[in-house]
């Protein structure tokens, strides 16, 4: 495998996108007549400037590089999280309109077959499409995760699955499934989008402008690489150490290894999460709680606190582990329906959970 990385800096995702596939001489090893996919990040409904989701101009680069080197059955693919509406997404993000212009499938995965697949923990079911695919290349946002630190390849993966394999993954405690799901199922290529990532939520609403791009093939060593960039040890992100554990990849990279197809204009300063989840969830106790559910609360707590001028300090209950158990106090989403106060959904909204915590604090 190469296991050379290649950087780009700039402000033209498209450009950046064909320059990297270029450098990387990626049309000498896409079989002839294949089936190719793109699967981006679309995790919400938002546009790629909230630091969210992957640039529209990065799927444009990639079509227009595979077209020019006459690929021509290129479908796009994605399921966004539980809670969420893919096709809501591509409208919002404008896949649909790269779809349309450039003649390519666009396939929402929550409506595909799967196929259960063996893996180190057990068998997964995996969307059929993506399996079925000759060369795949993943898309991610290199940002910040509310709780796994960051999410970047690996957990890109996670758009391939069913919204009930979803669920299960944060039963089973998201990182060991995660890290299981990138050694059964690894696409043949990384281009990674750090335009803007947010660098505290997956969802996005605090980006960080970087103005860079990253190609690789080994998806462990790609989110290692990423971690550096974030300021991160990646021991902190533990599905990483897991997926090299299960023969997903190998974590090491070197100066040697990273191929600069240019520098940055101006002196870029590396980027640190800012802890404020950390903060705003102290007193917040979550048990299998799917990214969903608990983004919106994390989402909430910081609208609060900076719309609002209002720190909620009472316990908060979420997440699945508390399915069937008497709370006391507020829990989100309907796993904690047993709760003195609940926030109904599934996930409940970032604005259903900022009125329900305002009233329960008012009302107290």
């Amino acid at each position: 495998m190469n296991r050379n990385l290649y950087m780009i800096y700039g402000q033209d995702p498209k450009a950046m996108t064909m320059a990297l596939m270029e450098a990387a001489n990626i049309k000498d090893e896409i079989p002839k007549n294949a089936k190719i996919g793109l699967k981006p990040n679309l995790v919400v409904a938002k546009e790629p400037d909230s630091g969210a989701t992957t640039h529209t101009g990065i799927l444009e680069g990639c079509i227009e590089y595979l077209h020019a080197n006459g690929y021509k059955n290129i479908t796009i693919m994605e399921g966004s999280w539980v809670g969420d509406n893919t096709r809501r997404a591509f409208k919002v993000t404008g896949y649909d309109r790269v779809a349309e212009k450039y003649g390519v499938g666009l396939i929402d995965l929550k409506g595909d077959k799967t196929r259960s697949v063996d893996t180190k923990i057990g068998k997964m079911n995996i969307c059929v499409t993506p399996l079925e695919t000759d060369y795949l290349i993943s898309l991610p946002v290199l940002k910040g995760h509310c709780q796994t630190v960051m999410t970047c390849a690996l957990k890109n993966n996670k758009g391939c699955l069913p919204d009930s394999e979803k669920r299960r993954f944060h039963s089973l405690g998201l990182d060991e499934p995660i890290a299981a799901l990138g050694a059964a199922f690894r696409p043949n290529l990384t281009i990674v989008d750090s335009i803007c990532g947010d660098l505290d939520f997956e969802e996005g609403g605090t980006p960080i402008q970087t103005n860079r791009m990253f190609l690789g093939h080994d998806q462990v060593q790609i989110d290692a690489f990423g971690c550096s960039l974030m300021g991160i040890d990646k021991y902190d992100v533990a599905y990483i150490g897991l997926a090299e554990k299960y023969g997903a990849g190998s974590s090491t990279f070197s100066e040697d290894d990273i191929v600069y197809l240019n520098r940055p204009t101006a002196a870029t300063s590396i980027p640190r999460p800012t802890g404020i989840v950390s903060r705003l969830t102290k007193n917040v106790e979550q048990r299998e709680a799917c990214s969903a559910c608990f983004g919106n609360l994390v989402h909430a707590l910081y609208r609060m606190e900076h719309e609002y001028h209002n720190t909620f300090r009472d316990h908060i209950s979420i997440g699945q582990g508390f399915n069937g158990e008497i709370i006391e106090g507020i829990g989100i989403g309907r796993c904690c329906k047993s709760a003195d106060c609940c926030v109904m959904g599934c996930p409940p909204s970032a604005e259903s959970i900022i009125n329900a915590l305002m009233k329960y604090g008012y009302d107290k």
